[in-house]
């Protein structure tokens, strides 16, 4: 915290705007981490302080103010908790949230569809907002592949946690036969920053352009300058069509895609300090985070936490919270 203020100070602090409004808001996000602590000792002396002045005369009027201190105390671990949870570096920022559908066809595409409704009802009960970068509907039902950019307070912090294979059993709507079916949709989330120290190369780039698709309804508007960028080291494509602009469906992408190669480096240095503690990471469409079952039985359960809710069409209408918290602070 110290370093950052000693850094705010500087003259030449401003003449990079980007990165200086990044760096402002880490300030700020450690301040907020910083305050719950301050209370908190406060509030432990304070009560230590009431209990030393305690007499038998005073004693009722004794235990009624330690109890409002002990309730307010509660309130700052809470907090304290919460700013734990979300300290990483990107916690705070905004975050862009992608899902693809695995094999299955019309049935994985529908499924990943009703993922895009899910979120978008948690994003907006949380007050957050929402744009469309893109959007390419199946081929009969649901969404092949969606792009969300999500613009808020610890939108990435949150999101963080839906990072994964999502799993889906039921009795397809697409089925004539009424066979109970298993669906898969991954879902990728990654936090917007600005001063990202991602290098890209021209060279590595392959860049086309091409009509919208035009079937996005709501989610995208109807243009002749989508963009398709691909990075042709680690393969990530990025596609953006939501803008009439070339230029701008452009630029949105490249955003998009030093978000994705950010995220990209930070999994290979993860799978490499796996590798050193002698763990194996499975990365394959078995390695689902949370399964939704809807037949024969209804439940929802996260793999990674064992919270699991009966409640489905509760879930499906944007009340993930209680498994986000539960990944997050358990």
């Amino acid at each position: 915290m110290n370093a950052i203020e000693a850094q705010a100070i500087r003259h030449e602090f401003w003449d990079n705007s980007d990165a200086a409004r990044t760096i402002m808001q880490r300030m700020a996000q450690l301040k907020e981490q910083i305050e719950p602590y301050l209370r908190f000792v406060k509030e432990m002396e304070d009560i230590d302080i009431l209990i030393q002045l305690g007499t038998e005369e005073n004693e009722a009027l004794l235990v009624a103010e330690v109890e409002n201190n002990l309730s307010t105390l509660q309130k700052d671990i809470q907090a304290l908790e919460f700013s734990m949870a979300l300290s990483g570096p990107h916690d705070i920022s905004n975050a862009f949230l992608s899902i693809h559908p695995g094999a299955g066809g019309t049935e994985s595409c529908d499924w990943a569809s009703m993922l895009l409704r899910m979120y978008l009802r948690w994003i907006e009960n949380k007050g957050y907002q929402t744009n469309i970068i893109e959007f390419l509907p199946g081929d009969e039902a649901g969404v092949k592949s969606v792009t969300v950019e999500v613009t808020g307070k610890y939108a990435y912090g949150y999101l963080k946690a839906e990072k994964g294979i999502h799993r889906l059993v039921r009795i397809s709507p697409f089925d004539a036969n009424k066979r109970r079916h298993t669906s898969f949709a991954s879902v990728f989330v990654m936090p917007e920053v600005e001063d990202i120290e991602v290098e890209v190369n021209e060279e590595d780039l392959r860049i086309d352009t091409y009509h919208s698709s035009g079937a996005g309804g709501q989610h995208v508007n109807v243009t002749d300058s989508a963009v398709r960028i691909t990075h042709l080291p680690s393969g990530i494509v990025v596609t953006c069509q939501n803008e009439r602009s070339q230029h701008k469906n452009k630029a949105s992408a490249m955003h998009v895609l030093r978000a994705r190669l950010y995220e990209y480096q930070q999994e290979k240095q993860q799978e490499k300090m796996t590798k050193l503690e002698g763990e194996k990471k499975e990365i394959a469409w078995g390695s689902q985070i949370r399964s939704y079952v809807f037949q024969p039985y209804t439940l929802i359960k996260d793999h990674r936490t064992g919270f699991e809710m009966g409640d489905i069409q509760r879930v499906m209408d944007g009340d993930i919270t209680p498994f986000i918290e539960s990944y997050l602070f358990g």
